[in-house]
């Protein structure tokens, strides 16, 4: 048996100019309470592309408003005929909700991808050892899918960590993985117990000794990690305690970090060498002081002002917005069309200012 795999990264043939990247929502799945999957295919049959881990941009209009987010792929690549994501409701999550309360079988979105590099793929190993928490547990399951429909000989400990028994995603398909893989072993890590269920498993947060017991051989393995920050601050740190090479870690997130606290603010009396602008944000009615080497976006975070943003690569489009006078030094990784940015369109996370600004955020 070989452990090569098949390359997916073509792009989504779906996802061009003709078709606009249009998606039609067939199923919904209810996975817990707050859990939703989507089962989304195009309007004509077309088979989709990508690698396991990787995610999509889903744009909807919101009240009269395009609105852009980022969604794991939850689907494997190995069933090419539908696409899946799986989406928690946020409290007060803008497009979040929308999806929970509003797209129903026959409904469409709109989508950009496959984007990012957050795949087994790109980092073959004989052993993999996945961690996630919460709706982290997305891009794992895409690359557990993948394996387990491959027949792959890969060594998998996929552990996955939530509030209670009824949080668990996919557990029960999970369940079955584990009991027809003889590769594949699954653990789950439950803070407390569940409405209904007495959890009789590993209790609390992942430590260092618990990972011990489950994956003994934990330092061996190529570590995939995705969840909440705090989540993922906290495996760092335990990988790091336990002396793990951190260039055999990798971990995916969509939530924009501010600076540091103790990151110096913007000096609005820089020399020429390193000048500053004012940029006044139309909608949030805030005006601020940018210097020419820091994004909109990240001197916006600085500054306590929260805007729509997701991978902060260039990647997604999350941030997407319009520039209504002024001009930028934009180096994006594919996240923003030609045809959008000849229309003054930005993308904030990687957009720096050339002179003063007026942006439409």
């Amino acid at each position: 048996m070989t452990d090569t795999l098949p390359a997916w990264t073509d792009a989504l043939p779906w996802n061009d100019e003709d078709t606009g990247g249009l998606l039609v929502c067939k199923q919904v799945h209810v996975l817990t309470p707050d859990v939703r999957t989507f089962v989304l295919q195009p309007p004509q049959p077309r088979l989709f592309r990508h690698d396991p881990g990787q995610f999509l941009t889903l744009g909807v209009d919101i009240d009269g408003r395009s609105v852009e987010r980022c969604y794991t792929i939850s689907s494997p690549p190995t069933r090419p005929h539908s696409l899946t994501v799986t989406v928690k409701r946020v409290p007060d999550g803008l497009v979040s909700n929308w999806l929970h309360d509003h797209l129903r079988p026959g409904g469409t979105v709109l989508a950009r991808g496959p984007l990012g590099d957050f795949s087994f793929t790109r980092h073959p190993s004989p052993k993999y050892l996945f961690l996630s928490g919460g709706s982290g547990a997305t891009p794992m399951m895409a690359m557990t899918r993948t394996l387990y429909d491959l027949a792959h000989p890969a060594d998998v400990v996929f552990v996955h960590s939530a509030r209670t028994p009824d949080d668990i995603l996919f557990r029960r398909e999970l369940d079955l993985i584990a009991a027809t893989a003889p590769t594949i072993r699954v653990a789950h890590v439950c803070e407390q117990d569940g409405p209904t269920e007495h959890w009789g498993g590993h209790r609390g947060r992942l430590t260092l000794d618990m990972l011990r017991q489950i994956a003994p051989d934990f330092r061996q393995r190529k570590i995939f990690t995705c969840g909440p920050a705090c989540y993922m601050a906290a495996v760092r740190d335990l990988l790091s305690a336990a002396g793990f090479p951190m260039d055999r870690h990798h971990e995916e997130t969509f939530t924009f970090e501010p600076p540091q606290a103790d990151e110096p603010p913007a000096d609005p009396t820089d020399t020429a060498e390193n000048p500053s602008y004012t940029v006044e944000f139309t909608r949030s009615r805030r005006t601020l002081t940018c210097d020419a080497d820091t994004s909109l976006l990240a001197a916006a975070s600085r500054a306590g002002l929260s805007l729509p943003a997701s991978c902060a690569q260039g990647m997604c489009g999350t941030c997407k917005t319009t520039l209504l006078s002024g001009s930028v030094d934009m180096r994006h990784n594919g996240g923003i069309r030609p045809r959008e940015i000849a229309q003054n369109k930005i993308l904030l996370c990687c957009a720096k200012p050339r002179e003063d600004l007026v942006v439409d955020a």
